[in-house]
């Protein structure tokens, strides 16, 4: 490279310089000690690679065709001291790497409560995570603080040297939850929850984005995390229940729609077990949630008495984005007891009627007005049974 070319990219490298390296000068324990893992793997693959580099210049430059070494030799072809060194070298570096690797991976894993807020800090007996639930909306990040009431979007904040526990799910694709200067990455995936264990150590304001792309929105799948100190969480707290209002079922199907470069919103109050109602696919109004179909698919289904639960999905009212599959889109109703299911399968007949308007609860609301349906006639003893487990 020409003396002119190198200063031409002197002002690239200064203007680089200026970067903030996050990742390797994170402001939380956790994101320390995955940036030392980085640090050290590093370090130690680079005891090979150098050398080996540099061991390939030597070499070219020392058997070069104008030079005529005195210890040439074109018929060498063996020597056990070098293989040795060849051998031995690469597989002590992977021994290390497997086994720093063994050990930090448990250490670091996500779902592993924390045992220190820092190095040299254990977490006292007294101190209680702060619990925070995490949906990935299309394309926005929800909030919901159930200790205090309150729920955010694209904002979150907490107080320095307190462990974070984050529950995660998703309401369409899957996502990727990332703060860089907190800890590292874990998904969000729609019907399922994952964990994330967290502290954060500095005061400040961090990014936190989406690192999985999820469609056309996801550039703008940011938020801005808050670290502060105790008495400045109490503050950002009461200013959300001061300047939010109602997060109720309707209001976050609303939220729910896909939309881009949403603003910071806050909420005073949410609908109760709303992460329950995300993450098991059930915050629209007479859906049965996932873990109510599971429980009954444990007991051995309803068989033709689950035919009667289908309706038709309404596409004038206000849902959060689902698919749906075959010819005709239908949704699972809810059911709240036994006494509701048997009473219902009585009261059904063979002629073509709209069904009983009697609401049966999914997910802890009456579901709306049905269409018409033709249910089989169906045996309410064997359906209580078959609900009972007996």
């Amino acid at each position: 490279m020409s003396l002119i070319r190198l200063l031409a990219l002197m002002p690239l490298a200064l203007l680089m310089g200026g970067c903030d390296l996050v990742v390797l000068n994170p402001s939380g324990d956790i994101a320390l000690q995955q940036r030392d893992l980085v640090v050290i793997s590093t370090i130690l693959m680079l005891l090979i690679i150098v050398p080996v580099m540099a061991l390939t210049v030597f070499f070219a430059w020392k058997y070069r065709e104008a030079n005529n070494p005195p210890d040439y030799d074109p018929d060498w072809n063996h020597s056990t001291y070098l293989e040795l060194v060849i051998w031995a070298a690469p597989l002590l570096i992977i021994i290390c790497l497997g086994a720093i690797t063994w050990m930090w991976t448990h250490l670091l894993d996500p779902y592993r409560p924390l045992d220190r807020v820092a190095q040299g800090q254990p977490v006292a007996a007294e101190v209680k995570p702060l619990e925070v639930e995490v949906a990935a909306l299309d394309w926005k990040w929800l909030f919901i603080y159930p200790e205090h009431g309150i729920a955010t979007v694209n904002e979150m904040a907490a107080p320095v040297d307190r462990p974070i526990r984050f529950r995660l799910t998703a309401t369409s694709v899957m996502n990727a939850f990332y703060v860089p200067a907190l800890a590292g990455m874990i998904y969000a995936m729609p019907g399922m929850e994952t964990t994330l264990h967290g502290v954060i150590n500095k005061q400040g304001t961090f990014d936190g984005f989406s690192a999985n792309y999820s469609g056309d929105g996801f550039s703008g799948m940011r938020f801005a995390f808050h670290g502060v100190d105790q008495e400045g969480f109490d503050q950002w707290v009461e200013k959300v229940k001061t300047e939010g209002g109602a997060l109720d079922r309707t209001t976050y199907l609303e939220l729910a729609k896909p939309s881009e470069n949403e603003p910071v919103r806050h909420y005073a109050s949410f609908e109760p077990q709303l992460f329950r109602l995300i993450r098991d696919r059930c915050a629209e109004p007479g859906r049965m949630c996932m873990d109510e179909m599971m429980a009954i698919d444990a007991r051995g289904g309803l068989g033709l008495a689950g035919l009667s639960l289908l309706q038709p999905a309404d596409s004038k009212k206000p849902a959060a984005r689902s698919a749906f599959f075959g010819p005709k889109s239908t949704t699972v109703t809810g059911i709240c007891t036994t006494e509701e299911a048997v009473a219902a399968a009585e009261q059904s007949q063979p002629a073509a009627r709209p069904r009983d308007q009697t609401p049966l609860l999914g997910a802890g609301l009456p579901r709306p007005p049905l269409v018409s349906l033709t249910p089989p006639k169906l045996d309410a003893s064997l359906l209580s049974r078959a609900l009972s487990g007996t």
